[in-house]
């Protein structure tokens, strides 16, 4: 049985004048959503995108299309509830995160992501951006691109989704935009390596971020998957076990909804 510790933190920043991020962490199942539509209830619209993930942390033999189809769902969700409440229209949010699933006979992580929060992957004392950012490219007048998907639109987005294998001693960071747009890779990784403990970790990187500039609400989820259990903490343990055989290359391959490899990609490399 694959055995993970995971902690979360989350701040509503300096600029904010609420949170409208949401995270998740259930048996398995990680998520951070970060919402968008101000007055039209940017933080419901994340929290119903991680109450929809929520519910695969109670399935058994999960596999990758139930992350894809409860990705589905959240979006159906948002829908569903701006009709029920017409102030709420327009409201959306990304969403991203890892699942631990049953991958034919063996057990997998499955990386998700709709929009630009993201999900490293710190292995071999290497952070490696495994999600791709939904955003157009910047204008000279805006900080950051535009953002091309998102939870809370029709027809639905396509959620980016990849199977990858797990390897004893990775971890994982799931995070809003809010600590990507102020910490580098290099001050991720750094903070990665000073602290032991997930919780910790989710704590300092929050913290660094909101002292960096905190322009934007900020959320992580760090989620380590252990080589023994002499750790302590809250432990998280997925469904299966992961297969002796199982190769540790720590390359994600295509499911569906991409195109480009995410270890690919120059960030993190």
């Amino acid at each position: 049985m694959a055995a993970v510790r995971a902690g979360a933190a989350s701040d509503i920043g300096r600029v904010r004048r609420r949170n409208e991020d949401s995270a998740l962490v259930a048996d398995g199942v990680f998520a951070v959503a970060d919402g968008m539509g101000g007055h039209a209830a940017g933080d419901v619209a994340s929290e119903l995108a991680v109450e929809a993930l929520r519910r695969l942390a109670g399935q058994p033999d999960r596999t990758p299309q139930d992350v894809h189809d409860a990705v589905a769902r959240a979006n159906a969700d948002i829908l569903a509830s701006a009709v029920e409440h017409p102030v709420r229209t327009g409201m959306g949010t990304t969403l991203t995160g890892i699942s631990l699933v049953r991958d034919g006979d063996v057990e997998r992580w499955a990386v998700f992501n709709v929009g630009d929060s993201r999900v490293y992957r710190f292995a071999g004392d290497v952070l490696t951006q495994l999600t791709v950012d939904h955003t157009a490219p910047e204008s000279v007048t805006r900080r950051r691109g535009v953002i091309t998907r998102a939870l809370g639109t029709r027809p639905a987005p396509d959620a980016d989704l990849w199977v990858l294998p797990p390897l004893p001693g990775e971890r994982f960071v799931v995070c809003s935009d809010g600590l990507s747009l102020e910490l580098t890779d290099d001050e991720i990784a750094e903070v990665l390596r000073a602290e032991p403990t997930a919780q910790a970790a989710a704590d300092l990187l929050v913290h660094r971020a909101v002292l960096a500039g905190g322009r934007d609400n900020v959320t992580a989820v760090v989620v380590d998957h252990l080589t023994t259990g002499g750790d302590t903490g809250t432990v998280t343990r997925g469904a299966h076990a992961a297969p002796e055989d199982d190769d540790t290359h720590p390359g994600a391959a295509p499911y569906r909804g991409i195109d480009t490899d995410p270890l690919g990609l120059p960030t993190g490399l």
